[in-house]
């Protein structure tokens, strides 16, 4: 089995900046798919950002210049650097783990951790 910690939410002003990290653990050979989702209140979990092992990423559009993803494969760790926060920002942040091989096992259907909340200040 497959367990993501994330880390790193919080509250932050207005065009501030925040580090998310993720953490995967289990015995993991491989993860093709890391990254981030997010979840306003009242609304649907929405793509954020997510790379692949091999570096492609793809980028919510409102967040493209704002927002980075990497991942230390090596460490099955991802990040999310966010940059200029917006109100429009604060939900919870979900990881996303896709295409997981671990102990042998590919995993066809995608894990997700339990949420960081980021909230911003008045």
């Amino acid at each position: 089995q497959v367990q993501l910690v994330e880390s790193g939410g919080g509250l932050v002003q207005p065009g501030g900046s925040l580090r998310l990290a993720c953490a995967a653990s289990g015995t993991i050979s491989l993860i093709n798919v890391m990254g981030w989702y997010r979840q306003a209140p009242g609304g649907e979990r929405d793509l954020v950002a997510i790379m692949s092992r091999t570096g492609s990423t793809n980028y919510a559009a409102s967040v493209k210049d704002r927002f980075t993803v990497s991942r230390d494969s090596a460490q099955n760790t991802v990040y999310l650097q966010i940059h200029s926060l917006k109100p429009e920002d604060p939900a919870v942040y979900y990881c996303h783990v896709n295409g997981v091989t671990a102990s042998g096992y590919f995993y066809n259907e995608p894990f997700w951790g339990t949420g960081a909340l980021v909230t911003v200040s008045s």
